[in-house]
């Protein structure tokens, strides 16, 4: 029994020792030699947590995420109420760009540990993450469902002849995208949109100093007086600044009186578009309705 017990108390000893320059070697920056010791202590006491706990921060550090992952995962098995398993692999999964998984296994190491200030930042980290990569998401599906080319194509010849060269119609083109995504940007940073005309000026006729590229109009929608006086005042503006184009963004809430009819694009999230078309001789003298059929994308 001695001899047993003395065997068990070296082995103890060693592991021990194994761990503790692990730790060394980690906090050195040595995380390849780390894992290594951190393995070899493994051997002696496989049902440590805390050994695999930290060869999961090793791999993870040296980018071996499936490796980080797996261990993070015996972690919590091996010691389902210990925070720092759910934390690693939390940080495992962030690394690996899931982060909807990687917040519900911070927000389990928040509840095994509510102190715990570290995973507190995480969990807000991960909730900025999240909404730059929904940001990102939505302006390429903005991107993809405004395919200029594929528009330009099918209606060269009917634009050609009523509204201008090829080129002027690309340049309103990136121009309603550009705008688009302005609002976008701005719905997912401030959580709200302006009610604005954005005007395509002319670069070469324009007095920039006289005429701004956008106009705020939030009282537009309140009245059929406001919104025909609002009209009447943009087909002055557009014509005056020798506008080529407009684009209206605001938001469905702003919209009280009734103009169904005279918008021509409903776009996605939480604002609408409408489009003017505008030539030399004849400036927003109504509401056209383009024929943009890739361009809608209705919210339900």
């Amino acid at each position: 029994m001695a001899e047993k017990a003395g065997k068990a108390t070296n082995g103890g000893e060693a592991e021990k020792s194994l761990k503790e320059k692990g730790n060394e070697f980690f906090k050195a920056g040595n995380f390849l030699k780390a894992a290594a010791l951190y393995t070899q202590a493994i051997k002696l006491d496989p049902s440590n947590a805390t050994l695999y706990s930290n060869r999961a921060a090793a791999f993870l550090s040296l980018v071996k995420l499936s490796k980080a992952l797996a261990d993070a995962e015996t972690t919590i098995k091996l010691n389902p109420q210990w925070e720092k398993g759910y934390f690693r692999k939390g940080c495992v999964l962030e690394a690996m760009e899931k982060y909807e998984d990687a917040l519900a296994a911070f927000e389990m190491a928040l509840q095994y540990n509510p102190q715990s200030t570290e995973v507190s930042r995480k969990i807000k980290r991960l909730g900025q993450l999240q909404k730059e990569k929904q940001r990102a998401q939505e302006l390429e599906n903005l991107r993809s469902n405004v395919d200029m080319a594929k528009h330009l194509e099918s209606f060269k010849s009917e634009m050609s002849e009523n509204y201008g060269t090829e080129e002027c119609w690309k340049e309103m083109f990136s121009f309603i995208v550009e705008t688009m995504e302005t609002a976008v940007k701005s719905w997912h940073e401030t959580s709200k949109v302006d009610t604005r005309v954005y005007f395509l000026l002319d670069k070469e006729k324009t007095q920039t100093d006289k005429y701004a590229p956008a106009v705020n109009i939030d009282k537009a929608f309140q009245s059929p007086d406001t919104h025909s006086n609002c009209f009447t005042y943009l087909r002055q503006y557009a014509e005056e600044s020798f506008s080529k184009a407009a684009c209206l963004v605001t938001p469905k809430s702003s919209i009280s009186y009734p103009q169904v009819n005279q918008i021509c694009l409903f776009l996605s999230l939480f604002f609408l578009v409408c489009i003017y078309g505008l030539t030399a001789k004849r400036c927003l003298t109504g509401v056209e309705r383009c024929r943009l059929k890739e361009m809608e994308t209705r919210t339900k």
